[in-house]
Formats: C-alpha cells, structure tokens, sequence
C-alpha cells in the first residue's frame, strides 16, 4: 500500500514563501500522477496542482498559477510545492493526492474523484 506524507507547512505573513513536500512511501509512485489539494476552512476540497508521472507536463487552477510550481522527483519518492507570494486566501490544509482512478494512467487533472490515495495534510496558515 502506498503512503503519502506531507511535509513543509507552517506560518507565514502575506507576501511570504513557503515550500511543501510530499514523501511517498515506495517507488510505484513514479507510475502515477500527483496532485495537491487544499481544503480551507468551511470549504470544499479543490485542487490546485498536479503532476503527470513523468513530471513533465502540470496544471494549476488560475488563483494560484504563476505563484505556485509544482515539481517531483521520481528518484526520490518526493513531489514539492513552492509557494510564493502568499495571500490570506490561501490558508488551508494541504494535501497531496495520488491519481489512481482516472483515465489514461499517468495523466494530470484535478478531477478530485480521479484521486484515491491522499497524505494526512499539512497546514498552511497566512496572517497580517
């Protein structure tokens, strides 16, 4: 059974950084595309990120592209999330997800149904 651990969150003001990570437990991670998602608080899930499994191709939803990268490397088991110039709406915990119940294995969406192995979430909390 293959586990995911996130890793990496924390406090942060506006405008600051932090850098997620996400720790699989064996290497058929690499077989599969990755995703974060998030849940703020009195909100539903909703994905921001993912990751095809050969980390070549990614997506983002609009509120977070061009502040957000995610990245993985398969020689390690890890998948990252480098978040930059944070704002209070992007308070939330933060999962990592495995796609193993979409179409076309190995493919990227943030379909959340496609998802059926998530971490145990990290929280992300930006305060002024």
């Amino acid at each position: 059974q293959l586990i995911l651990t996130e890793s990496g969150g924390g406090l942060v003001q506006p405008g600051g950084s932090l850098r997620l990570a996400c720790s699989a437990s064996n290497e058929n991670v690499r077989y599969y595309a990755l995703a974060w998602i998030r849940q703020a608080p009195g909100k539903e899930p909703e994905g921001i990120s993912c990751i095809t499994s050969s980390g070549e191709s990614t997506n983002y939803l609009n509120s977070v592209k061009g502040r957000f990268v995610i990245t993985r490397d398969n020689t390690k088991n890890m998948m990252y999330l480098n978040m930059n110039n944070l704002k209070q709406e992007d308070t939330a915990i933060y999962y990592c997800a495995l796609r193993n119940l979409g179409p076309v294995s190995g493919a990227c969406d943030l379909t959340l149904a496609h998802f059926g192995v998530w971490g145990q979430g990290t929280q992300v909390t930006v305060f002024s």
